[in-house]
């Protein structure tokens, strides 16, 4: 298994694996499949290509792009200490094997070579404990938990915020 940044040759095989992931786990997004079906693969390749504040790193097995985690820096002057983890996704079928915890370290890593990031925030849906569990296991603590986070088709999902400091 390979881990690295995405490059805007990955573009298309991140958006079908995006696409995938909105519909399969909706509650562990805050964007779904309905708002991001129409959007263009030229959004991921300037992305990947631009972005001065926007770290994806993916997981590849043969080749074949398995898992995401993006590291996204906050820009303005009071919050340039902090950055997010967000767009956090392994298939289904790869999942259990340690994929999340290493995508997870690859993502702190590079927080770690941006000097003036201390702190690293991520939300997850309460529910999910395979997810906290790698979180906890990285250091994460939860510093808050927010009530009916997210709405999606009549249903709520409860979020926990978590916290790492660097």
């Amino acid at each position: 298994m390979e881990i690295r940044q995405l490059v805007a040759d990955d573009a298309s095989e991140y958006l079908t694996n995006r696409l995938i992931a909105l519909q399969e786990n909706p509650e562990a997004f805050g964007s779904s499949y309905e708002e991001e079906k129409n959007d263009s693969i030229e959004k991921y390749i300037n992305r990947f290509k631009l972005s001065l504040d926007s770290f994806t790193f993916g997981a590849f097995e043969q080749s074949e792009l398995i898992g995401t985690i993006s590291l996204v820096k906050e820009t303005k002057l009071k919050l340039k200490h902090r950055a997010n983890i967000v767009a956090v996704y392994v298939k289904p079928e790869n999942r259990g094997k340690g994929l999340g915890n290493a995508l997870l370290l690859k993502a702190i890593e590079k927080a770690k070579t941006i000097n003036e990031i201390e702190q690293l925030y991520l939300t997850v849906s309460t529910k999910n404990s395979a997810a906290k569990k790698v979180y906890k296991s990285m250091g994460f603590e939860i510093c808050g938990t927010e009530e009916r986070s997210l709405k999606y088709k009549d249903t709520y999902y409860d979020a926990d915020h978590m916290v790492l400091f660097l």
